[in-house]
């Protein structure tokens, strides 16, 4: 049984997305904790609802980030996680804390990485005139938005899109393949080599999504269905 622990700052959708999926799935895992650093975030009512245990470390009460990132590791270690989750958590960590967690820190970013690392990514790629655009699951590394790719979904850009637009589609995909990651993760069918991800048995690591809508189960493709 794998302890989950999951940082948000906001919402938590992709929280969400993974305590249903581990549950629906029934992953040999926990969620121990869903850890916040406001305590206004949205997705800690969401978690208390579920009967995960939560928590708040504000990094306005710190001097600097180190300090912030010394009592946030106390209060995740004291879960002994397996896995730390990085959802829509806001905060730029510290070399220090990446290499604690070093092999069992999953990150989620806006971008089909390692294009437009950093914010603002829907607008970078409309500026950019891009295609396709998406979502990169990937381990941390102390550089920031790099690291191990893990999975990635990618959608159409259209002519019509705003970041608005664009950024709701790339957010449908960021929910499926965020909890297929952590599940693969939990199954311990993840090996780093060097800088790239194995995934044993094989299966697809992205996705391509073609939709009309926000409903990731239309017209998806994957290497090997119908792609």
């Amino acid at each position: 049984m794998k302890n989950l622990v999951i940082l948000i700052s906001g919402r938590g959708s992709n929280m969400e997305a993974i305590v249903r999926a581990c549950a629906h799935e029934a992953w040999p895992a926990k969620i121990a904790a869903v850890i916040a650093n406001r305590p206004d975030a949205a997705g800690l009512a969401f978690a208390a609802s579920r009967g995960i245990a939560t928590a708040v470390v504000d990094h306005r009460q710190f001097p600097d980030r180190a300090a912030f990132d010394a009592a946030l590791a106390q209060t995740i270690d004291g879960y002994q996680p397996d896995l730390v989750i990085l959802a829509g958590f806001m905060r730029v960590l510290t070399e220090g804390f990446v290499d604690h967690y070093s092999g069992r820190m999953l990150n989620i970013h806006p971008s089909l990485l390692p294009s437009f690392p950093g914010l603002k990514t829907h607008q970078q790629a409309l500026d950019a005139g891009c295609r396709v655009h998406g979502a990169t699951v990937h381990f941390v590394t102390s550089k920031l938005d790099h690291g191990p790719i893990v999975a990635q979904a990618a959608v159409p850009v259209r002519a019509s899109d705003d970041a608005a637009a664009l950024a709701a589609r790339v957010l449908g995909t960021e929910h499926v393949i965020y909890p297929r990651a952590v599940r693969w993760f939990v199954e311990e069918r993840l090996a780093l080599d060097g800088g790239n991800v194995t995934l044993t048995p094989p299966e697809p690591q992205w996705l391509f999504l073609d939709h009309t809508d926000n409903d990731t189960s239309a017209n998806a493709q994957t290497a090997g269905e119908g792609a």
